[in-house]
């Protein structure tokens, strides 16, 4: 194992739900992930109409989170999809379905990869206001990995799109 491979990592996930009690799932997703890594920052909450849904489909609440850990990313691509499972969500193949619950990793530290099981950063981050605007709440100056632009940045030059508002709480 190299230094890098136990190196404390900045990692950021985007949280979303859309069936259910939606405040409930990130509450709990947030306190699986609180357990997992010891603490973390969240972002305000947001409720975003779905994109590259199935017509129809419910509204999202969406979050960011960050955390620091040396958990490989491999192995917190398991925890994320073993902690999605716990809070019901279900994958039947058709892309974009309702979710209780979804967890992307958005960064690993400064690590760029392309693997069939994760990709880093997330490869549509920087198209999605719902993910840069929560973004933004945490680090408006972070620059994601092989990107150029600060994700506020991103997030003004992006076009008009579906709906992002802040979710009173």
């Amino acid at each position: 194992m190299s230094c890098a491979d136990t190196a404390t990592q900045r990692v950021i996930f985007s949280l979303g739900s859309n069936v259910g009690d939606r405040l409930a799932v990130l509450e709990s997703a947030c306190d699986y992930l609180a357990d997992a890594f010891g603490g973390l920052r969240l972002s305000q909450v947001y409720e975003t109409e779905p994109v590259g849904c199935p017509a129809g489909s419910p509204s999202y609440l969406n979050a960011c989170v960050e955390v620091n850990t040396t958990m490989p990313a491999e192995e917190v691509l398991q925890l994320c999809m073993r902690i999605e499972k716990e809070l019901g969500r279900t994958r039947n193949g058709v892309y974009g379905a309702p979710r209780t619950c979804d967890i992307d990793i958005i960064l690993y530290g400064e690590l760029q990869l392309n693997t069939p099981a994760l990709t880093l950063p997330h490869p549509r981050a920087h198209e999605r206001e719902f993910v840069l605007r929560p973004l933004c709440d945490i680090d408006p100056q972070l620059v994601l990995p092989g990107h150029t632009l600060s994700v506020s940045d991103m997030l003004a030059a992006l076009p008009a799109g579906p709906a992002v508002h802040a979710f009173d709480l």
